[in-house]
């Protein structure tokens, strides 16, 4: 809900308030973001307070020694007016200084979202405020847009700027948003990382001065992911003062927050202003992406509940909104760029018969794709390996049961293909510079239009010659050599680039809903709200260890759901890692996700698959619970420990995960956190049934049996090619309110003596528990 009176403007969310008004000089003052206020509540109480004069200030205006810009907690602000903080706006204006002052001038309120011609928003039911500030001597205005949406407790801002001078204006950098907000001693969430090691959650102080979060890669980046967020002291997954911050964008980002000596932090967001530059002529405007952000007194899950809810209501294409993901089989580990079509068919006959609902062919289908060092940018079948074409594929793969999925890297290109014998212009390289390669490609340069319809029309016609229900959209290198043949600015060329991305996959798939897009890049190198409008589930590592999995997938879940993330269960030992984890927790890292399965399933013994059938049995009865429930990380009590929790909905039942990432000897008992279940209802908690394979106890088998055999003998051997041992399984039964205390669970392995009642976790172990309410 949005309200204006009396100069105060006061925008409301189920659980949140954001309050700001406009000074007597037209300047917009920040009030308040927090806990929600009733709106009939006086702001003095909340008000900055002009009591003293600031020494070592500049005056807005010398009949006032008490209006300083300086030290007033703003909702925007500009340069060379007395504000020496951050600014979120650089531009030469139109009388050639960098100076402008820009004061209210009209507001309005629309019951929309508001949605951009361009850039991707968020979209659904929502009420937008619109602030106009003029500067009247440069004839500049800047629109202010702040959408509320109320059911989520997530705001949105954007910007957008009109040159109306005569005098061309050149923009150097614009965010989206800007906010002062007070100083709580606060400390910086972000997810930091690169490849295989993406969004690792870091948390510390936020230091006096100011720190960057940026992107300058091209894309949305594994180094910087846009999202991160403020915690108040005391700040812990379940309980504490959280901001939350988001960017609509998968090119290059940048977050600025300062902190000052005023008791202010100044947090704005928006595009990079590295290498950028944009002039805006008489009559033209320029629109900022999209920056969301949240508010929460109930800790980094209460953040997570905001952004999660705001995701799938508001970002997800509307066609794949609450629609479960399938259970996916990618053929890429089991034959990299070798394959046949009848290899292809017998994996595809055995990821059925496991539960598959999904084949997806990866890299290597086309041109003289045998490498990654040639054949990108074209799209004709490779008749060598595909003999009767891809349309026969999907219709045997269709005839299987499952639906059939490809693979495609349409924004780059090998100087070895055919594209760029025949147009080398299409690639981006400065003129008389040679260019520098990345995985042996070049990117394609998405700012020209004859690009841009060469892959729409490439790869809809690759879509419109076979039943294709999904797409895994890579994007395998950073940008270098950055040049548009066709802009006369190339400081526009990293914008127009992700303009031109999302153009192409506009064109592709708005009138291809059911087509299931997973947005990938090296893993996840471009993981952003952007993507996520066209893209329902983003692949988020080439990393598919679960160890890896639980810092990657966990720092992700500070502000994206577990259905956006693509998570595979692969062969161990790892070949990120070279570690060998157990075939059971590499699929209890990956429920908590948009499952699939991409191994060489030749090499598994037939319990193994035995294990795997079941376990994709398990994922789907429980789907919705993990792809679409209320998800929580819990605080633990031994540092080696992670836990996870999905909610369903309607509270019937509750998927929690215990993991283990390494022992050691003579560990005492554990505890199972919980949450969020209900306190005076009755629950059954089950441990989910494992199997124990014969091969990790090695020589040690020798001990309960009655004739010593050898750990790689054939007897052995064959034994665990077909036998398992069971795992403990553990019920209980209480009140939601007991178990909430916290289960105390049967004792771990200490050194001695083994029962079916003592739990065999190990260094890399992991157990599920169904928590089911009566």
């Amino acid at each position: 809900m949005i309200s204006y009176g009396g100069g105060v403007f006061r925008l409301s969310t189920a659980h949140t308030s954001y309050w700001f008004r406009t000074t007597p000089y037209g300047h917009l003052e920040h009030i308040y973001y927090g806990a929600r206020l009733d709106d009939d509540e006086p702001i003095e109480p909340l008000l900055f307070k002009r009591t003293a004069e600031v020494g070592s200030s500049v005056l807005y205006d010398e009949k006032d020694n008490l209006y300083c810009l300086d030290v007033l907690p703003l909702e925007w602000s500009a340069m060379g007016k007395g504000d020496f903080r951050h600014a979120p706006m650089e531009c030469r204006m139109p009388d050639g200084s960098f100076v402008c002052d820009l004061t209210y001038a009209a507001h309005s309120i629309t019951a929309d979202a508001r949605p951009m011609e361009a850039l991707p928003c968020a979209h659904g039911e929502a009420e937008t405020l619109c602030v106009t500030l003029r500067d009247a001597l440069l004839q500049l205005e800047l629109r202010l847009y702040y959408t509320v949406f109320s059911d989520c407790d997530v705001l949105c801002r954007r910007a957008e700027l009109q040159n109306d001078s005569a005098a061309p204006l050149t923009i150097r950098s614009l965010m989206s948003g800007m906010v002062d907000l007070p100083d709580e001693n606060y400390s910086l969430l972000t997810l930091s990382g690169g490849w295989i090691k993406e969004a690792h959650a870091r948390t510390a102080p936020l230091p006096y001065g100011l720190f960057v979060n940026e992107s300058a890669t091209g894309a949305s980046s594994n180094r910087r992911n846009p999202a991160f967020a403020l915690c108040a002291p005391g700040c812990t997954e379940e309980t504490g003062r959280v901001f939350g911050f988001n960017l609509f964008y998968s090119g290059n980002h940048y977050a600025g927050i300062e902190r000052g000596e005023g008791g202010l932090v100044r947090v704005m967001q928006g595009v990079n202003p590295t290498a950028f530059s944009w002039t805006l002529k008489q009559g033209e405007s320029y629109e900022t992406p999209q920056m969301a952000f949240t508010f929460s007194n109930e800790g980094c899950n209460g953040m997570r509940a905001h952004f999660h809810d705001f995701i799938h209501a508001h970002v997800i294409p509307e066609a794949w909104r609450d629609k479960e993901r399938p259970v996916l089989y990618n053929n890429w580990e089991a034959c990299f760029f070798q394959f046949s079509q009848g290899r292809l068919l017998r994996l595809a006959k055995q990821a059925k018969r496991l539960g598959a609902e999904l084949f997806v062919l990866d890299d290597g289908w086309f041109g003289a794709r045998d490498s990654d060092k040639a054949g990108l940018g074209d799209y004709t079948v490779n008749r060598k390996k595909l003999p009767r074409g891809l349309n026969a594929l999907a219709a045997r793969i269709k005839r299987l049961g499952m639906d059939f999925g490809l693979w495609f890297e349409p924004e780059m290109c090998n100087p070895d293909s055919d594209l760029f014998r025949a147009h080398p212009e299409y690639a981006v390289q400065i003129p008389g510079r040679k260019p520098s390669l990345g995985r042996s490609q070049l990117v394609l340069d998405l700012t020209s239009a004859d690009v841009r319809d060469y892959i729409v029309n490439s790869v809809r016609g690759i879509l419109d010659s076979a039943d294709i229900k999904y797409v895994k959209w890579d994007m395998n290198r950073h940008m270098s050599d950055m040049y548009g043949r066709t802009l006369d600015d190339q400081g526009e060329f990293f914008h127009r680039y992700t303009l031109g991305l999302y153009d192409i996959l506009r064109r592709i798939f708005c009138d291809k809903p059911d087509i299931l897009l997973e947005s990938c890049s090296s893993g996840g190198n471009r993981f952003d709200l952007g993507m996520l409008c066209f893209s329902p589930q983003i692949w988020a590592s080439d990393d598919t260890d679960p160890v890896e999995r639980l810092a990657i997938q966990g720092g992700l879940s500070c502000f994206y759901p577990p259905s956006t993330m693509g998570a595979h269960v692969s062969l161990s030992p790892h070949q990120q890692t070279l570690r060998q984890t157990p075939l059971n927790t590499r699929f209890c890292v990956s429920c908590f996700g948009a499952l699939g399965y991409e191994l060489d399933l030749r090499f598994l013994t037939r319990a193994e698959k035995a294990e795997i059938k079941k376990q994709i049995a398990f994922y789907k009865q429980h789907r919705r619970t993990l792809q679409f429930g209320r998800f929580r990380a819990l605080d633990g009590r031994k540092p080696n420990q992670r836990h996870w929790q999905s909610t369903a909905r309607d509270g019937a039942e509750v998927i929690a995960g215990f993991f283990q990432t390494g022992t050691g000897a003579a560990q005492n008992g554990d505890v199972l956190p919980l949450a969020d279940l209900d306190a005076d209802a009755r629950y059954r908690v089950e441990t989910k049934a494992q199997p124990l394979f014969i091969s990790g106890f090695g020589a040690l088998v020798n001990h309960i049996l009655p004739v010593r055999l050898h750990p790689n003998g054939f007897v052995l051997r064959t034994l665990n090619s077909f036998y398992t041992l069971p795992d403990c399984v553990e019920r209980y039964t209480g009140t939601g309110r007991l178990l909430m205390q916290g289960i105390r669970l049967n004792t771990p392995f200490m050194g001695t003596n083994y029962t079916a009642q003592t739990r065999l976790l190990g260094d890399y172990g992991a157990n599920l528990y169904i928590i089911t309410k009566e």
